[in-house]
């Protein structure tokens, strides 16, 4: 069954881009104590992920800070080299923390990936949104169709906060 409002995340490591390379970095590590809201993508540089569902979140970062939000994070099935790419390219740098769950092990143990393998794309996460507090989750938005991302928005993301 997918995590649910109330749940608390799973213990999972996930890797972040830096210039010294990639390093661990843990579920609690990114949530524990905090307030962080929480985006996934399908895939990095994807055209819906790339030009509708990230730049929502870069482009109001601070009007979501401001909420007492102590981090703004994406996560997608993708390694910490195409993520620290697509964190780059995306000017999002300093406003956003990039998690690649490269093996999908976050997904999985959410309960919110989908196979695209038909597409050549292999196992990948539902795109959703989600506010967590000290590591549980308190809103929770899964888009229907992985080509949307309108529950899952930065400005819906905000009206619920």
């Amino acid at each position: 069954m997918p995590i649910q409002v109330g749940d608390s995340l799973p213990n999972v490591t996930f890797r972040v881009s830096t210039s010294d390379g990639p390093v661990p970095k843990t579920t609690d590590e990114v949530f524990k104590g905090k307030r962080v809201v929480l985006f996934a993508v399908p895939g990095a540089f994807t055209p819906t992920c790339h030009k509708n569902h990230l730049p929502g979140y870069v482009s109001r970062a601070e009007e979501i800070k401001a909420k007492n939000i102590d981090t703004i994070a994406v996560v997608s099935v993708n390694d910490p080299f195409v993520m620290g790419a697509w964190e780059q390219a995306s000017g999002a740098d300093g406003k956003v923390l990039f998690l690649s769950d490269g093996n999908g092990d976050f997904a999985k143990a959410l309960d919110l990936f989908f196979d695209g393998s038909a597409v050549g794309l292999g196992l990948r996460s539902k795109r959703y949104s989600m506010l967590v507090e000290d590591g549980v989750v308190k809103v929770l938005n899964v888009e229907d169709v992985p080509s949307k991302a309108d529950a899952s928005s930065a400005q819906a993301l905000l009206a619920q906060i």
